[in-house]
Formats: C-alpha cells, sequence, structure tokens
C-alpha cells in the first residue's frame, strides 16, 4: 500500500498532455530497457550463485530490476535538469514495478514449485494483469478527478478534508485492481496520472497530502528494511553479493538503456544520465520481503542477501551523487542545441522555474 500511494502521488504529478511528446523514450525503457534490464540481472545472477538455480536467479534478476520513484524524487524536483528527462525518469520508475510484478511472480512460482510453468499461458495473464490494472486506475482517477472537481466548485467539501480524497483515491485504485486479480501497482500510477491529467486546475496543496503520506510511510517501510533485512543480509552477503550489487547497478541497467534509447536523437550524455539514475529502493525491499517468504531457507537466504546489498548500495551510491550529477548535467544540458530532444520534449517552463535556473537575468532565450 506503500508503494502504490508513492506511485499515485509521483503521478499526479505527470500530466499526460506534456508528456505525449517525450511517450516514446519511456515506451524504450520499459518495452525494451526493463526486459534487457532482468535479463541482464539474471545472468549475471545465474553466474555469481550457481547453487541457487536458474529460477532464483531469474527472480532475482527481476527483483532488482524496477527503479525506485521515491529515492529518486531529488532528480524530478532538481530544475536544473530538462524537465522532460525529468519526465521520462518519473513515467519510468512509476511503471517499471507495475511491469516487473508479473516477472517477479513468475520466477518465484518456479522456484517454489516443481511443477513447471506455462509460458504462453503465463505471458497472456501477466498481459490481462497489466491492462486491467491500468483500466481500473484508469477508471478510478478519471471518475475521482470530475467528482472532486464538481465537488469543489458547488461547495460540497470542506477545503480541509479534500487533500483526504486524493489519498483515498490511491488507495482505491489500488485496493480495487488487487481485488479483481489485475495489477494494483499500475492501477496506482495510472491512476494518479489520469487524476493528475483531468483535474481541472493543478493544485500543490491538495496533492501535498498524499505526497508527504507517502513520504511518511516510505520511511516506515525503510525502518522495517533496516530492522527485518539490513543486519540478516548482509550477515549473509559474500563478496558475489557485493559484485553482483555493482553490477546490477552499472552494466545490467546502464547497457539496456542505451540499446533501448539508440537512435532517439539524445546526447550521450543524456544517455549515460538516465542509464545512471535508476536507484533501487521501494520496490526491490517489497519483493525481497515477499521473496523471502515465498522461497525455502536456502534460497531465501541467497535473495535477501543480494538484495539488501544492492538495495543498501544503491541508497549510498545514488544519494551521494543525485545533487552533483544533477548540477553537472544541467550545465551540459544548457549548452545542447534548444531543438535538441533533451529541450523540445521538455515542455515549457514556468518564469518561476526559469528565474530558479537563473536564465532569465541571464537574458538566455530558453
Amino acid at each position: 500500500m506503500t508503494l502504490a500511494l508513492v506511485l499515485f502521488a509521483d503521478a499526479s504529478r505527470v500530466n499526460a498532455r506534456q508528456l505525449r511528446a517525450d511517450l516514446a523514450l519511456p515506451v524504450r525503457l520499459l518495452g525494451i530497457g526493463l526486459p534487457l534490464t532482468i535479463g541482464a540481472g539474471a545472468a549475471l545472477a545465474a553466474g555469481l550463485f550457481t547453487g541457487a538455480g536458474l529460477w532464483v536467479a531469474a527472480a532475482i534478476g527481476a527483483i532488482v530490476a524496477p527503479t525506485d520513484a521515491a529515492l529518486g524524487a531529488s532528480i524530478m524536483e532538481d530544475e536544473r535538469v530538462p524537465a522532460g528527462v525529468r519526465r521520462v525518469l518519473n513515467v519510468e520508475s512509476g511503471l517499471n514495478d507495475g511491469i516487473a510484478t508479473p516477472f517477479v511472480n513468475l520466477f518465484l512460482t518456479g522456484a517454489a514449485s516443481a511443477e513447471a510453468v506455462h509460458g504462453a499461458s503465463s505471458l497472456t495473464t501477466a498481459v490481462i494483469d497489466l491492462l486491467g490494472g491500468a483500466g481500473i486506475g484508469f477508471g478510478i482517477g478519471l471518475a475521482g478527478a470530475v467528482l472532486l472537481a464538481q465537488a469543489r466548485k458547488h461547495h460540497w467539501s470542506a477545503a480541509g478534508f479534500r487533500p483526504l480524497a486524493v489519498l483515498a483515491l490511491a488507495l482505491f485504485a489500488y485496493s480495487s485492481s488487487v481485488l479483481a486479480g489485475t495489477n494494483g501497482f499500475v492501477a496506482a500510477f495510472v491512476g494518479g496520472m489520469t487524476f493528475g491529467t483531468a483535474f481541472p486546475r493543478h493544485d500543490d496543496e491538495l496533492l501535498e497530502f498524499s505526497q508527504e503520506a507517502g513520504t511518511l510511510m516510505s520511511l516506515l517501510v525503510w525502518f522495517v528494511f533496516g530492522a527485518a533485512m539490513l543486519i540478516p543480509g548482509l550477515d549473509g552477503a559474500t563478496w558475489r553479493d557485493v559484485v553482483f550489487a555493482v553490477l546490477a547497478l552499472t552494466v545490467a541497467r546502464m547497457i539496456p538503456v542505451a540499446l533501448s534509447l539508440a537512435g532517439a536523437g539524445l546526447d550521450h550524455k543524456t544517455v549515460a544520465f538516465v542509464g545512471w539514475f535508476g536507484p533501487r529502493g521501494l520496490a526491490s525491499v517489497v519483493f525481497g520481503l515477499i521473496a523471502v517468504d515465498t522461497l525455502a531457507a536456502p534460497e531465501a537466504r541467497v535473495v535477501l542477501a543480494a538484495v539488501t546489498v544492492t538495495v543498501a548500495l544503491s541508497v549510498l551510491l545514488h544519494g551521494i551523487t543525485a545533487s552533483p550529477l544533477a548540477a553537472r548535467y544541467g550545465r551540459v544540458a544548457d549548452r545542447l542545441h534548444p531543438e535538441r530532444p533533451e529541450h523540445v520534449s521538455a515542455g515549457p517552463l514556468t518564469t518561476r522555474s526559469l528565474q530558479r535556473r537563473g536564465t532569465l537575468s541571464r537574458g538566455n532565450p530558453e
């Protein structure tokens, strides 16, 4: 539920109308980059954890593949980074954990069961799972935006209670999708994006409560991570887990991103920036806890150590590099031609954001 709330709150800041020019890039990252990342992670795990079996290796690859929207918030909100690049990272991090969910479930089922899993049936189920979640999220987000707008217009609701309605929509989208047997994470993200797009007037105060509630619940989940996973995971870790974590955060992420964005016209530094900022966090923690609860003790220890080291290293490295690399990349992006995809797809910037970046005072035409 925490992950669903974070996804809804982050997606509510994404306006689908502004995203249309950027849609090709998230599709590339999610349709090409994510499967390649899962495959690369699975191959690394299979080569390093030779005694765990292929199903467990595939599960580890899928668990550490999704990026974390909350840990990447500092990048999403840093206006030194072009708005189009930030939107691409936000949409990718919002949807990839939902898309990874069927893969995680499939691989854990294969690891926990001696029976063969039928690939065609599982693929069909995964597609229905994703489309069903997207449909439920779209319907709830649209209905919620219309009803809340009418309630505000006709003074049917008090201003202090409207933020609670947004929080309720996030949880309603997730729980309805889960009860329907579809993907709750995708429902939460699509619901948030639909709400943010359909609501007549963007209201930061209306959305702020959900974002703060998501932040608070995320901190509680991180507390659970520290209490239940960190020490046991690090106690069982070996040099293999460290090698896996380093490779999972670098080559297993950056090479698939580069391949998926080939031919998109982006500067190579933009590709490197997008490839590096794929922090692993909440989704991997949730999936890791599910794996520990599902698998037998020997396999669970392998997954726990690999996921714990990867997430802990990601929190450290991405946290340290977020602001310095954003500043450095921002200077690079400012020197790119205004018609480059980084700027063309970024959408209009507000006067306030231009003043923050100092471009108005410099007389910069951007």
